[in-house]
């Protein structure tokens, strides 16, 4: 197992314009409490880039948690978009078809590539809007969600899905073309391995930082400052000393921050059992679901 030395999560948002109030960003340094980074700011993705760039150029060990996925569902159907000539192989084409065809999109949405014909069909978009090729129910999931699922590891939702205060399939198609840009710079776990030193980036869930220190489910939202170092504590980190309200966006980093590096150390979250190269080629893995 290698060591980092620095550990970052990154609470992200699918939300349109300039700036995200959902974007929020931690790290925890050593032992250190874990901090805000640029506390109050309001960020944009393209600063939240930036920041990842001037990562990539320091070569710091740090481990950075993105609360977004990098992928669809693939091997329920052979495919991401079954009937869909250019429905890509793997992630990386998988990231390339969404930045071509967002790439008029600002802010890094997703929009051109939501409304293209084909791609369409896949998503559920709003009330009635519905694609012919949405799997009924709850939409098609990965193989980490449909395994989350069956052990009780936690909740998922299908990114297929657009609507409702859930869905998460916005948010991850704007990750998408984060990642695009971030390919060759700073490598993805499990798709490209565990390099040797520099910084790291793996999908986590906010929620299991949250039921990891003991928040009970269906209340993972913390938004009160003394609740939030109780649950730091339960992770073995100091606290953050925040006074009063916090919003659930700020909560969620620092929690997840010292999650990841109450968890980085323990050879099963590295090995899932689940998990092949296949699938790490083609749907990827939560970070923390073993």
């Amino acid at each position: 197992m290698r060591r980092f030395t620095h550990f970052a999560a990154l609470d992200w948002s699918g939300a349109r314009g300039l700036r995200q109030p959902g974007i929020a960003l931690a790290i925890a340094n050593g032992t250190d409490t874990p901090a805000l980074v640029r506390p109050g700011h309001v960020w944009s993705r393209a600063e939240i880039l930036a920041w990842l760039d001037a990562v990539a150029v320091s070569g710091d060990d740090m481990l950075i948690g993105v609360d977004f996925s990098a992928a669809f569902a693939f091997v329920d159907a052979g495919a991401y978009f079954p009937e869909w000539a250019e429905s890509p192989d793997d992630i990386p084409e998988l990231w390339a078809l969404v930045e071509r065809l967002a790439s008029n999109d600002p802010n890094y949405e997703p929009g051109g590539f939501l409304a293209h014909a084909e791609a369409r069909r896949h998503f559920r978009h709003g009330r009635g809007d519905v694609g012919d090729l949405f799997a009924p129910g709850a939409g098609r999931l990965r193989v980490v969600e449909q395994y989350q699922r069956t052990t009780k590891q936690a909740a998922s939702v299908s990114n297929f899905n657009l609507v409702g205060a859930a869905q998460v399939g916005k948010a991850s198609l704007a990750g998408m073309r984060l990642f695009h840009r971030l390919r060759g710079r700073i490598p993805l776990w499990p798709l490209d391995g565990m390099p040797d030193k520099g910084p790291l980036l793996v999908e986590t869930y906010t929620s299991l930082a949250a039921r990891a220190a003991g928040v009970p489910p269906g209340r993972s939202k913390i938004r009160d400052g003394a609740a939030l170092d109780i649950a730091l504590r339960a992770l073995g980190s100091p606290p953050a000393g925040i006074a009063g309200p916090i919003s659930d966006h700020a909560s969620d980093a620092l929690l997840t921050a010292a999650w990841l590096r109450a968890i980085a150390s323990d050879p099963a979250s590295w090995a899932p059992s689940p998990l092949t190269e296949m699938l790490a080629r083609t749907e990827g893995w939560t970070f923390g679901i073993v």
